[in-house]
């Protein structure tokens, strides 16, 4: 595991980018799958995705990840089923109809939101993110302080989500049933845990703003930094298929 997270040459092309190349690589991606709905692309797109999984060695991860994604698509897609008519009608509702537009218009939905996430979550997984920000400030002459500020929030994400399973575990310890009930039930018992779990977030925010400004985090530039970033062949090559997979997008969108 210590390898996929050192800015050092890997097994894959992937590890072996510029962070900044990795990051615009995959917005770009991402934009590019919001800017069409053709399902064939989306699925191209999707199929790549999880062979550079493949190629990083992130299979099982990748997995999980479509997992998650795919809880959190299906609440979209049960809306675009029952408010989307078109098509062949087949179940007869109050407002309207079920139709095969809908069931289309939702699989869509699914297929593009994981063909989106893959390729961020692929790259913010095998960077390091003290690499990123140095590259981000060395490369694109972000200030530091925005870079940091991104940087710690993706941070901050699974230590949020760890806090939040050991609120859940302590409740459930003194009988708190989360597991019971319907989906308003379920929401009741989970907001009150969000007052908690505010507080620990502002203790470790300030924690680390502390630490921060102790360390000379006001005084932080791009000379800053020791490690260089280059750009290499392998970074502007991946760019330009990604500004062509944009390309693409755009024009399927406007051709059909």
């Amino acid at each position: 595991m210590k390898g996929f997270l050192e800015y050092v040459d890997g097994t894959s092309v992937l590890h072996r980018m510029n962070p900044v190349a990795k990051l615009a690589c995959s917005f770009l991606a991402c934009i590019a799958c919001f800017c069409t709905s053709n399902l064939p692309f989306l699925l191209a797109v999707l199929v790549g995705g999880f062979l550079l999984a493949v190629s990083c060695g992130m299979a099982r991860q990748v997995v999980g990840l479509a997992k998650a994604v795919l809880m959190f698509s299906l609440i979209l897609a049960i809306v675009q089923i029952l408010t989307t008519s078109g098509g062949v009608a087949l179940v007869m509702l109050p407002w309207g109809y079920i139709g095969t537009a809908g069931l289309m218009a939702a699989f869509t939905t699914v297929i593009r939101l994981l063909a989106a996430a893959i390729p961020l979550f692929l790259t913010l997984y095998v960077t390091r993110m003290t690499d990123l920000a140095n590259a981000l400030v060395k490369n694109v002459r972000l200030p530091y302080r925005y870079a940091f500020t991104f940087t710690s929030t993706v941070r901050f994400i699974p230590a949020f989500l760890n806090d939040m399973a050991a609120i859940m575990e302590a409740q459930t310890a003194r009988g708190v049933r989360f597991d019971q009930g319907g989906i308003v039930s379920r929401v009741r018992l989970t907001v009150p845990l969000c007052v908690p779990l505010l507080v620990s977030s502002v203790r470790k925010v300030n924690s680390a703003a502390i630490a921060a400004e102790v360390r000379g985090f006001n005084l932080r530039n791009a000379q800053s930094g020791y490690r260089e970033y280059p750009m290499a062949l392998r970074d502007g090559v991946a760019m330009a298929a990604c500004v062509l997979l944009l390309v693409a997008a755009l024009a399927i969108n406007v051709l059909f």
